[in-house]
């Protein structure tokens, strides 16, 4: 119910202001604050709705009707006191669902415990991401949860040929091929009758140290 409705995001530093302009173009109506006028003025043109206010100002972010606002982000990452500070006021004015920048993990888990519901670790989860990348075979590589992940990889060469149900991949492997893309094709599901070729393009899920492990046979 709540996927489309209006979101507040405070902090238009890189992070901020890329999750603003890229809501607002995907036809969510955004309220984006920062204190600092420079910034704000840069993004008027772009953005509907951006003002200059300290968010560290309960009177303030109530005069703005923050308050009224089911889903707010604190995208503020240099300055750690303003972003506890304004999430804590957040969790204050009852936000549903609050969206937090880290930086660290010490900070991640202060977020946690004063009312943010989603924290994300933007340098961190990107840096850990392109370590996968340059360090194994996987063509990308996507973490969902604390270790499960999606990997894009060319399929290893003792299951090209053979339909998938007949590789007994989960059983050996512990992962599934969840998509298939061939060459000069679009990605599709893949089945039990699905046969990879070399040249293959797939997209393999399961428990990082499994789907690592499968990469590393390519």
């Amino acid at each position: 119910m709540a996927e489309n409705l209006p979101v507040v995001v405070i902090g238009m530093g890189r992070f901020g202001s890329a999750l603003a302009l890229e809501l607002a173009r995907r036809g969510t109506e955004v309220l984006a604050i920062d204190n600092r006028p420079k910034i704000v003025q840069g993004l008027s043109g772009r953005l509907t709705h951006v003002i200059t206010a300290d968010a560290t100002d309960i009177d303030a972010l109530r005069e703005l009707g923050v308050d009224e606002f089911y889903r707010a982000v604190v995208a503020i990452g240099g300055d750690l006191e303003a972003s506890i500070l304004t999430t804590s006021l957040l969790a204050e004015l009852e936000i549903d669902d609050i969206w937090a920048k880290a930086v660290t993990h010490q900070h991640k888990r202060i977020l946690e415990r004063i009312g943010a519901n989603h924290i994300v670790l933007p340098e961190h989860d990107m840096g850990e991401r392109v370590a996968h990348l340059v360090s194994g075979r996987m063509l990308d590589y996507i973490e969902v949860d604390e270790d499960f992940a999606l990997i894009k990889t060319r399929p290893p060469r003792e299951i090209v040929g053979i339909p998938l149900g007949e590789t007994r991949l989960r059983s050996k492997f512990g992962v599934t091929v969840v998509s298939v893309k061939s060459i000069d094709e679009p990605f599709t599901y893949a089945t039990a009758d699905t046969v990879l070729q070399y040249g293959d393009v797939i997209l393999v899920a399961g428990p990082i140290a499994k789907v690592e492990r499968l990469a590393d046979r390519t």
